[in-house]
């Protein structure tokens, strides 16, 4: 089987991305990717402590290649740091890197091209599935994924802490993806088919973040956080 490293943002879609290459015959997950920030040690977007993240990785029995980006960083830093990360991949005879993007054409565009210059081939298993049916999915495989962050633009901070599954697809307002594809929410999983058993972790405080202005996503908006930490 093709060797291949995943992109894994500690949530969800990775997760099932990681369980589509399994079940795939073609790839071998030889590792797992994961960008962080350098001055909170907190995964991006997701607000997941890196504790939390080596947790995940230990559960998979999978090495992780992290990358710490600086604050405010430009994408010109976000690229420089990236082919770094590729060419440590690059040196273990690795020439494909997963993702678990569902439809957001720009996004693979960038992906592919941006891998392509450094000779590498960009996979995605649930490239364009039904964000519906995949929360079902999820659910079902035994996937077990929890909401941490949520855009304040689209969803309350009363949905920190919800479970992905059925019930969730009936609380979501119209307008939102099932899966939080537009960024909407971010997930963390505590629990999967490939973890040797649960997480164990401990859910602490609700908190709001203000990003005004990030260089590299180009947001305006806030977000809620729902902290955890590794539990006793």
């Amino acid at each position: 089987m093709e060797p291949i490293v995943l992109n894994w943002s500690s949530g969800k879609d990775a997760a099932l991305a990681y369980y589509y290459l399994q079940k795939s015959g073609v790839y071998q997950v030889n590792g797992l990717l994961t960008t962080l920030s350098a001055a909170y040690k907190r995964v991006s977007m997701h607000g997941v402590p890196e504790e939390v993240l080596d947790m995940q990785a230990g559960q998979m029995r999978q090495d992780l290649h992290k990358i710490y980006l600086p604050e405010s960083a430009g994408m010109e830093i976000y690229n420089a740091l990236m082919r770094e990360a590729v060419e440590t991949i690059r040196n273990k005879g690795i020439r494909h890197l997963a993702f678990g993007d569902l439809f957001l054409e720009d996004l693979r565009r960038y992906r592919e091209e941006q891998l392509a210059a450094e000779n590498f081939r960009a996979v995605f298993p649930l490239w364009k599935k039904n964000t519906h049916a995949l929360v079902e999915e999820i659910e079902d495989v035994g996937i077990r994924a929890m909401i941490i962050c949520v855009d304040e633009r689209f969803l309350g901070k009363e949905f920190l802490g919800k479970p992905i599954d059925r019930q969730l697809l009936e609380l979501l307002p119209a307008g939102v993806d099932p899966c939080g594809e537009n960024g909407e929410f971010h997930t963390l999983v505590t629990d999967a088919p490939f973890f040797r058993e649960p997480l164990a972790i401990e859910k602490g405080d609700i908190v709001h973040n203000s990003d005004k202005g990030n260089q590299q996503m180009e947001l305006d908006t806030g977000f809620w956080f729902l902290d955890v930490r590794k539990g006793c």
